[in-house]
């Protein structure tokens, strides 16, 4: 069971890991063992609550695919084990970033003092340009 909040957990059958080989540098231990973890999640056939499905179809993550499946590789560790937590770790990061709405932006304006002194420069750099002129007698 993976808790996302108090409220929400996905069960650990609606998830699907499986072990592959690392890639990279590392000698025999790469050759041989399977440390990296591919995990396959489906959005659609999970059990979240709709809002959460709808937010996360939403996401413009190159983890999603088209289908709406999180696939998440992770390779760091050199332990199949620590590779398996850091997976559901992101997959539960992946998920709470979602459900975060973000603060609405209030369009400001900028305060009377601070236009009357950008037009005052705008002049005054006028002036200045002005006396730039051929001088006659």
């Amino acid at each position: 069971m993976l808790q996302i909040s108090n409220t929400v957990s996905i069960p650990e059958h609606e998830i699907e890991m499986s072990a592959i080989r690392s890639q990279g540098a590392g000698g025999q231990n790469v050759n041989k063992v399977a440390s990296a973890i591919h995990l396959r999640f489906d959005i659609a056939a999970s059990s979240l609550p709709d809002r959460y499905k709808e937010r996360l179809l939403a996401l413009s993550d190159q983890r999603i695919t088209k289908e709406g499946v999180i696939v998440i590789k992770a390779q760091e560790h050199r332990s199949q084990e620590q590779n398996r937590e850091e997976a559901l770790q992101r997959l539960k990061d992946l998920i709470r970033s979602a459900i975060v709405l973000p603060k609405p932006r209030r369009p400001s304006k900028p305060t009377r003092s601070s236009q009357r002194k950008r037009l005052d420069s705008k002049s005054k750099r006028g002036q200045i340009k002005a006396m730039r002129g051929k001088v006659t007698d």
